[in-house]
């Protein structure tokens, strides 16, 4: 078994990520373009982009590419582990130094252990299942190797039967917390796969950010930029958190010191206010810990 071990280094590396660009596993040259672009990473598909036909082809074309250097991470989103497709990735992927795996329709804290028994690597859970929903906190829980959630929005509108991408709001909610509660990074968001409309992209993104998630997956490079802006402070933001930061240490310094404190603009500061500041300054210089 190799692979790559989950450290706490890893985990930050991810969690600083904006957007993740798919690539089908049968394009090499796709891989390269997305090398030289401005995702800030990319997946390699084994799962739907890949016909049946061509599975073992994206096999060997994922071996290759695993065994090469980047300039930016590559992980490489696997068939469901439970399916022969998804057994023989890993059967291939097992002597390969594999920077980190996507597992589609992850359920069960089973098929994160099938995984983990072929080989040790960041794992980045997609929930696609109302059975995966309601395990979510159980999932994120269940190895060190779990890295990053994301839902798998398409599938998962499909299980409940919903028509509206309202109507998954809450099960967005419930994934951010759940990761949240399990000490990982902010999920990743769902595809949009609209790829026309940028603007809708950007709103989409806008609102994700709000709700507690970090960074995209994307499956076009035009939907990159979109996504990067959204996720990345706005430099009124960066001045407004370093302020605040400043604000603490004034009064920190005081002769009583203290937890709260008015700012200079009359706001109660509190350590929550304080957190969320941090956080700002850590996305704007891409040095995001892991949890």
């Amino acid at each position: 078994m190799t692979g790559a071990s989950s450290t706490d280094g890893d985990k930050a590396a991810v969690a600083a990520v904006r957007s993740w660009l798919y690539v089908p596993a049968t394009r090499p040259d796709l891989l390269e373009k997305a090398m030289r672009g401005d995702a800030d990473a990319v997946v390699l598909d084994l799962e739907d982009s890949v016909p049946a036909q061509r599975k073992n082809e994206a096999r060997d074309r994922a071996v290759e590419a695993a065994r090469r250097t980047w300039p930016k991470p590559l992980w490489i989103r696997i068939n469901q582990v439970q399916l022969p497709d998804g057994a023989a990735d890993l059967a291939v992927l097992g002597d390969v130094p594999v920077q980190g795996l996507r597992l589609p329709k992850c359920e069960s804290p089973e098929q994160i252990a099938t995984v983990l028994r072929h080989l040790d690597a960041p794992l980045h859970l997609l929930i696609e299942t109302a059975l995966g929903v309601e395990r979510a906190y159980e999932l994120a829980t269940a190895a060190p190797q779990v890295t990053l959630l994301s839902l798998g929005e398409a599938d998962l509108g499909a299980d409940l039967r919903v028509r509206t991408g309202e109507a998954l709001d809450w099960a967005r909610d419930r994934i951010v917390n759940a990761a949240r509660a399990a000490g990982l990074a902010p999920p990743v968001q769902s595809v949009w796969t609209d790829v026309a409309d940028l603007d809708g992209l950007a709103t989409s993104t806008g609102r994700a950010r709000e709700r507690g998630y970090h960074g995209r997956s994307v499956v076009h490079p035009r939907q990159v930029a979109p996504v990067n802006a959204a996720f990345t402070p706005e430099q009124a933001e960066v001045d407004s958190a370093r302020r605040l930061v400043d604000s603490l240490q004034q009064a920190q310094a005081g002769e009583a010191g203290s937890a709260a404190w008015l700012d200079d603009d009359g706001r109660l500061i509190d350590p929550a206010v304080v957190a969320q500041a941090y956080w700002v300054l850590e996305l704007a210089t891409g040095r995001v810990p892991a949890g």
